[in-house]
């Protein structure tokens, strides 16, 4: 578990906030809060998104503006906007401005609102979750000022985010379920392999889209299509299944 997610667990009831509480933040557009970043990561959604916003294929943002690695829990591809020089800068900052700013990642947009699903184990087994089940958290920001109050539902608002995000839901089953079947995977596969099943995972789940065609149709056969593969692959003896 990373130190910033570690320190979000330690200390989630402080950081939990209501859909309807108040919390008071103005931005003032100083840009701190697009430097010294390494943690800007997307969805596919994100990535749709801003292709869409810049007039680009995903593969041209990806390639451009993106980076991936192995999540070191998940297992699972992520990938984050590709910071740049020593201030470690968003690539999308231009003259202190965001250049995809309507349609900026969700982490930018809900700043400094964050939000998780908590899952919970049957008999050991993952269950899925729900977008019902969302929770929202509160963090400093470290920038800007205390002269506007807003509440949680206000603020995602602005940016079109419901509350209950079905699609945030089905991204975050989907990374434990894939994660799962990763981690299973490693046990017994070659190194090989399992960089061709990441590539695979990647090219199809956050690349695989027209951004002239509504994104979530895309995204759920993106989704089945990767999650038949992989189990093609277990069953054809390229890596293991997830439940073994």
């Amino acid at each position: 578990m990373d130190a910033r997610l570690k320190e979000i667990v330690d200390n989630f009831d402080a950081m939990k906030i209501g859909a309807d509480e108040p919390f008071r933040f103005h931005c003032t557009m100083c840009g701190k809060c697009c430097i010294n970043r390494e943690d800007i990561l997307l969805t596919p959604r994100d990535i749709y998104n801003m292709s869409k916003e810049l007039g680009i294929t995903t593969k041209e943002l990806f390639e451009t503006y993106c980076e991936a690695y192995i999540g070191g829990d998940s297992r699972m591809p992520i990938v984050r906007l590709r910071p740049r020089g020593s201030i470690k800068r968003c690539p999308l900052l231009k003259d202190r401005k965001c250049s995809v700013h309507k349609a900026k990642p969700t982490v930018c947009a809900m700043f400094p609102i964050g939000r998780c699903l908590m899952s919970e184990q049957d008999g050991g087994s993952f269950q899925k979750m729900s977008a019902g089940q969302t929770q929202y958290i509160f963090t400093n920001p470290g920038c800007g000022d205390h002269t506007e109050t807003h509440t949680v539902r206000e603020w995602l608002g602005e940016f079109g985010i419901p509350l209950e995000d079905e699609f945030f839901a089905k991204w975050q089953n989907t990374v434990v379920e894939l994660g799962q079947f990763f981690r299973e995977a490693e046990k017994t596969t070659s190194g090989h392999i399992m960089e061709l099943a990441w590539m695979a995972a990647l090219a199809g789940i956050y690349l695989n889209y027209e951004t002239g065609k509504d994104f979530m149709p895309q995204f759920e056969e993106n989704t089945k299509e990767i999650c038949a593969l992989l189990e093609l692959a277990s069953v054809s003896g390229g890596v293991v299944k997830a439940n073994g």
